[in-house]
């Protein structure tokens, strides 16, 4: 979805950004700092940065310590971007995400979603997270649930094994285990669409 908007419909008329959640630094990835992630990745796109964003980002230059943006500026600022330039946000592997991280991920975009008819926000996860979202995005977003299909892994498994770099490493043994245990824990996915009804005309 993000190579399509990128370079097959019409990127050139939309700014895209994309965070993954990592469970090994779910620490780390507050809210704060996945939104100004995506932030700095919008504020690329633009062709003239509104005053507003140069303004405040000025302001915390000043500030001892130069530390980053409060999260409420960064909300204001991306709901600023996405009034200069139709936004598409996505979010991968949401569920990663500290519980307490998580909700006021979500509340930031709602805030996000009120403050802003030009930006649409893509999320994935597991289902168990599901109802959060709707409790916290409520009347804003549509689920579409993708369950991966055994064969697909399994496909997918042999080419990374065909690829290794240290094949010395693998024996018939590992490769079987890796074979059976993977595609058995595999779970269904969600993705979540949270946003306005009305979808912007590069969406085919």
């Amino acid at each position: 979805m993000i190579d399509r908007l990128c370079y097959h419909d019409g990127g050139q008329n939309a700014a895209v950004a994309y965070f993954y959640i990592d469970f090994a630094i779910q620490k780390e990835q507050s809210s704060a700092t996945i939104l100004g992630a995506l932030l700095k990745q919008v504020v690329g796109k633009l062709e003239n940065v509104p005053g507003e964003i140069v303004q405040a980002y000025e302001n915390q230059r000043e500030v001892i310590g130069e530390q980053g943006p409060q999260l409420s500026n960064i909300v204001k600022m991306l709901q600023i971007t996405s009034s200069e330039k139709c936004t598409f946000i996505f979010i991968d592997a949401l569920d990663e995400c500290a519980e307490g991280h998580r909700i006021e991920l979500l509340d930031s975009l709602n805030k996000i979603l009120l403050g802003s008819l030009g930006i649409r926000i893509f999320m994935t996860g597991r289902p168990h997270i599901l109802p959060e979202i709707r409790g916290r995005l409520a009347g804003r977003i549509a689920s579409i649930s993708i369950r991966l299909k055994r064969d697909d892994i399994i496909g997918y498994l042999h080419n990374k094994l065909d690829e290794d770099t240290i094949p010395e490493a693998m024996n018939c043994s590992l490769e079987a285990d890796i074979m059976k245990k993977i595609p058995e824990s595999s779970s269904e996915m969600y993705v979540e669409a949270a946003a306005l009804l009305k979808l912007p005309q590069i969406i085919h």
